[in-house]
């Protein structure tokens, strides 16, 4: 804060609790942003895994397909 002139500097109880406010929250919201990273990195992991098992899928039945139409006289 600016010093005026004549008047030393002090600290007020409620600007203190303001500014242990805004830690806290500042504190909160990296926690936050952190836990949103790791969901978001779970997220994909799971959709490259969801794409693995379509792709599986699709290959087994295209190997099905692919092996009846070979067994036709």
């Amino acid at each position: 804060m600016g010093e005026r002139i004549g008047f030393e500097a002090f600290e007020c109880a409620p600007a203190l609790r303001l500014e242990a406010h805004e830690r806290v929250a500042t504190l909160q919201f990296e926690s936050l942003n952190k836990r949103l990273d790791r969901i978001e990195a779970l997220i994909e992991r799971l959709e490259k895994r969801l794409w693995l098992t379509v792709y599986g899928v699709v290959g087994v039945i295209l190997a099905q397909a692919f092996s009846s139409l070979m067994q036709l006289p």
